[in-house]
């Protein structure tokens, strides 16, 4: 048996579309998980059509996914940060305050749809922060980072029924404890970026946290837990995420660059954070806040 959940931004989702694909693949009654929102039917099977009806959707604003119905609950979320908890890329930030905003952020799109290696240029984007007072990191979090919607209800509606969360963040830890602290996740792991005498040296605290240690984050929690990779739901935009995103059993690609939706399945392109509990069966009643 499998779902079918189509997802979209509030009051988008009209009831004749849903009904329409229903027909057409010959599916159970309609649930609506938020009237408007979210609806999911059950099917017998896959579609060969899938991602035919996925590209027509995506013209429509409207994201679909199919998958077997047994087990889509999970009771782990590991979670990508930058462009995906939140809506910035920190290190982008901090060097807009720096004067190399521009370049950097070409940089951090690059490394991020898996052109460039992340570990070097993650040294080399923060090399170029070697000067700046370490003060901003404050200032930007209080002025320019913000959340991305849904992160609040996700976090607690899994932690409410059993779950445990884990933050994963190629960024750095100032900026992943005070996110993680305000979303309510369990735990946290990022970079370190050096500051000496209150300015940023230029370096990060090695080992880098990339890909490789994004996947050992999932695998060194989920054994501690005694859970297995098919109980976790992971999140990411990034190609450094394409790892965890393989390893997890609901690897959801969040409004992705193109070459890391390419890899995963579960793509989200017009739904906030909320689709990952829509994914997972919860309708908007059940969200703990």
């Amino acid at each position: 048996m499998h779902i079918a959940t189509l997802i979209a931004k509030p009051g988008a989702l009209e009831t004749p579309l849903v009904e329409n694909l229903r027909n057409a693949w010959g599916g159970g009654r309609a649930v609506w998980l938020s009237p408007g929102e979210a609806a999911e039917f059950e099917l017998s099977a896959a579609p060969d059509n899938q991602w035919e009806v996925w590209e027509d959707l995506q013209k429509l604003g409207v994201d679909l996914v199919v998958q077997p119905a047994k087990g889509r609950r999970k009771r782990m979320l590991i979670a990508d940060m930058d462009s995906t908890m939140i809506q910035q890329e920190c290190i982008d930030e901090l060097a807009d305050e720096a004067g190399v905003g521009a370049y950097v952020a070409e940089i951090t799109a690059r490394a991020m749809n898996g052109e460039l290696d992340f570990e070097g240029a993650l040294r080399e984007r923060v090399g170029l922060l070697k000067g700046l007072d370490a003060g901003v990191i404050d200032a930007v979090l209080a002025e320019r980072i913000s959340f991305m919607p849904g992160g609040r209800a996700l976090v607690a509606t899994m932690k409410a029924n059993g779950g445990y969360a884990v933050l994963v963040s190629g960024g750095f830890t100032a900026f992943a404890e005070r996110v993680a602290g305000e979303l309510g996740f369990d735990e946290a792991r990022a970079n370190v970026l050096e500051i000496e005498a209150g300015q940023l040296t230029g370096r990060v605290v090695e080992p880098i946290l990339g890909r490789a240690a994004k996947v050992a984050a999932l695998e060194e929690v989920s054994a501690r837990l005694r859970l297995s990779h098919a109980d976790v739901i992971a999140v990411g935009d990034g190609a450094n995420d394409l790892g965890m995103l393989g390893l997890a059993g609901s690897g959801v690609a969040l409004h992705a660059k193109p070459s890391v939706a390419a890899e995963c399945d579960l793509r989200v392109n017009h739904g906030d954070l909320t689709a990952l509990l829509f994914l997972q069966g919860y309708a908007v009643s059940d969200f703990a806040v």
